[in-house]
């Protein structure tokens, strides 16, 4: 489900888990993992956001500061007629607009897991993205490539995981045609790029119980990032020893086995 599709979602005790993808991606780029977290927490509604310039959205603006694609994601809520408080598993980016939707409207959040985000000031400008990988996202953003080598390119920065040729092709596959039928312009994933770089975290925590997931093998964003977080505010942290950027793409059941331990130690919303 995506913010274009504005479907109404049955009322539930079970407070809903809200998916928040990062740079450029979409609802779709979930995929399996979805149906992981449903089978983990039954009777919790999983909804999937496209924010502004993505997926269903992309002809949309994408919003120039964090905090506004955070209002977004509020807004296009309620209009699905889906009241707080919300449990939000985000990555990347889309960590980002969590962190900024709990400091602005904490009391709507009952958790928030946060998967390879890259705060400041809780990194480096070098470790937020790394520097090598810089020329790449500049080359899809300002060259106009086309939708099969920007995604060949996407999965070579952000997964580890070892594919067969034919499970690679499937995958992308998916992911060109679904880019062909929703393209992210050259102009919204700049501004999604500067609003990522732009946005600061307050240095004191919201008041949202939070878990940090990373990936010690993330080719885009530095670990550490993550670690610096969770000793900054005393959160939880785990750490995946082998998968990439893209975690739930590379270990969807490890994510998901995280998620039912953290919700274990939550009181129920």
């Amino acid at each position: 489900m995506s913010t274009s599709a504005q479907a109404a979602v049955p009322a539930t005790h079970t407070a809903p888990w809200v998916l928040l993808r990062g740079l450029t991606r979409e609802a779709r780029h979930w995929g399996e993992f979805a149906a992981l977290l449903r089978a983990v927490q039954p009777g919790a509604p999983v909804i999937a956001l496209d924010l502004p310039g993505n997926g269903g959205l992309h002809a949309q603006r994408s919003p120039a500061s964090v905090p506004a694609m955070a209002a977004h994601c509020r807004a296009a809520l309620q209009a699905m007629g889906v009241a707080p408080p919300y449990r939000v598993l985000a990555m990347s980016l889309g960590a980002m607009v969590a962190v900024a939707w709990a400091h602005a409207q904490p009391r709507e959040l009952a958790a928030a897991v946060l998967i390879n985000t890259s705060l400041r000031p809780f990194g480096a400008f070098h470790q937020r993205l790394r520097p090598s990988q810089y020329a790449t996202l500049l080359r899809l953003a300002l060259t106009g490539a086309d939708a099969a080598e920007w995604e060949r390119s996407i999965l070579g920065l952000t997964s580890q995981r070892r594919l067969g040729t034919a499970e690679r092709d499937a995958l992308l596959g998916a992911w060109t045609a679904w880019r062909r039928e929703s393209p992210v312009s050259g102009a919204n994933a700049l501004r999604q790029l500067l609003a990522a770089a732009r946005y600061r975290a307050s240095q004191s925590r919201p008041a949202v119980p939070f878990l940090v997931l990373a990936s010690t093998h993330d080719a885009l964003v530095d670990p550490r990032c993550s670690r610096r977080l969770a000793q900054a505010w005393a959160l939880p942290i785990a750490e995946h020893p082998t998968a990439g950027h893209d975690l739930p793409l590379d270990d969807g059941p490890w994510v998901a086995r995280q998620v039912e331990r953290f919700v274990c130690t939550l009181k129920a919303p």
